[in-house]
């Protein structure tokens, strides 16, 4: 076991294997100088970007298989951020009073287990006792216990869905195994188009299947699933082959809490979909996917590599087909117009396609299609 301390205060416990000044002085921070500014956050921001670098360095050097911390607010913030530094697969576990709250500032989206420590992480009793010993075995266990067989030799693709384009992912990446790919599927809610992007963006992929660019439609309208604005342009932005459509664009996630009362006036009057008793949708207008056309037009006519988008003209989920929940057939012309009228098919290759995104015969098309893009 190696003890590295990202402290500024109090002398440790313990002596560490890599000191606090080893760790600060590796990226310019002057550990004396933020201990007299008694300034916590510049502190916690401070540590944390050392405490990273640190972790790197080990991890490079191979002096690290696997990393654990313990700490309240502060240390949480820290450690985690020494933990997202790491690649995806390096087992990270950090026991932390804040595990039972909002984590997602602390996880981001990488791979990070959170413990939550019951007690407060000062000093060992009956209770902390038995969770830290748990937590100590778990990345023990993590750490040996890495025996999955990993075929590098394989090509991979990224691919996007959600529960309402399942059946369409589901068909497509089957046949992209079948052709010698790893797929790896990403659910888009939010955190998941930001892991995707964040993993395109390393060049590890060799293809994107972004079947399901939904988060555009919350980024875009106001709902409370957005990727971010650099959502759909990794893989154009590094030139990687990507074949496109768009998948439940209609929906607009308004709720996960439960259906708000009153409706927000912008989504008054129209249909809702009840996922569950939190989770609640509803549907783009014609005017809206109109605006969500220029949108995917802009990205991808900004693609520097192979791009390929399919259209489908009879629903973009399983809540937009005729009879469906969210079916506005309107809406779904206004969305194909804007993009007749500004993809540059000079850049673009689109095929409009008579049929709904589920369709079988559309999910292998689009997986074959990216087969010829990469193996061009």
């Amino acid at each position: 076991m190696l003890l590295v301390d990202a402290g500024i205060l109090d002398d440790p416990l313990v002596e560490p294997d890599l000191s606090r000044r080893e760790v600060a002085a590796a990226v310019g921070v002057d550990v004396d100088a933020l201990a007299r500014a008694r300034e916590r956050a510049a502190a916690i921001e401070a540590m944390g970007r050392a405490a990273a670098g640190a972790a790197v360095t080990l991890h490079n050097e191979g002096r690290l298989q696997a990393i654990g911390a313990l700490g309240g607010s502060g240390g949480t913030a820290i450690a985690t951020r020494a933990m997202r530094a790491l690649p995806l697969g390096v087992p990270k576990l950090m026991v932390s009073t804040m595990a039972s709250g909002d984590i997602g500032r602390y996880v981001g989206t990488s791979d990070v287990t959170m413990m939550h420590s019951v007690v407060d992480v000062a000093g060992i009793n009956r209770v902390s006792r038995r969770i830290i010993g748990n937590a100590a075995r778990a990345l023990a266990g993590m750490a040996v216990g890495d025996d999955a067989r990993v075929d590098h030799d394989r090509p991979l693709i990224a691919a996007s869905m959600w529960g309402v384009t399942t059946p369409c992912v589901t068909v497509a990446r089957k046949r992209l195994e079948e052709l010698g790919y790893d797929v790896l599927v990403f659910h888009q809610t939010g955190s998941g188009g930001r892991s995707m992007e964040e993993l395109v963006g390393t060049g590890l992929v060799d293809g994107v299947l972004d079947v399901t660019p939904t988060e555009l439609a919350d980024e875009l309208l106001g709902g409370i699933w957005p990727a971010g604005p650099e959502r759909l342009e990794s893989a154009g932005r590094l030139g990687i082959p990507q074949v496109v459509s768009l998948g439940a664009l209609d929906v607009i996630v308004i709720s996960d809490e439960g259906l708000p009362e009153p409706m927000p006036e912008r989504f008054a009057g129209r249909p809702i979909y009840l996922h569950d008793e939190l989770l609640a949708g509803t549907r783009a207008t014609p005017e809206e996917c109109r605006a969500l056309g220029s949108v995917v037009a802009r990205k991808l006519n900004a693609a520097h590599g192979p791009t390929v988008l399919f259209v489908p003209l009879r629903g973009l989920s399983l809540l937009s087909t005729d009879g469906a929940v969210l079916h506005d057939r309107k809406a779904d012309e206004a969305l194909a117009e804007a993009l007749r009228e500004q993809v540059d098919r000079s850049r673009v290759e689109v095929h409009e396609v008579d049929t709904d995104l589920n369709d079988p015969v559309l999910a292998r098309a689009m997986a074959e299609r990216l087969h010829e893009l990469v193996t061009a």
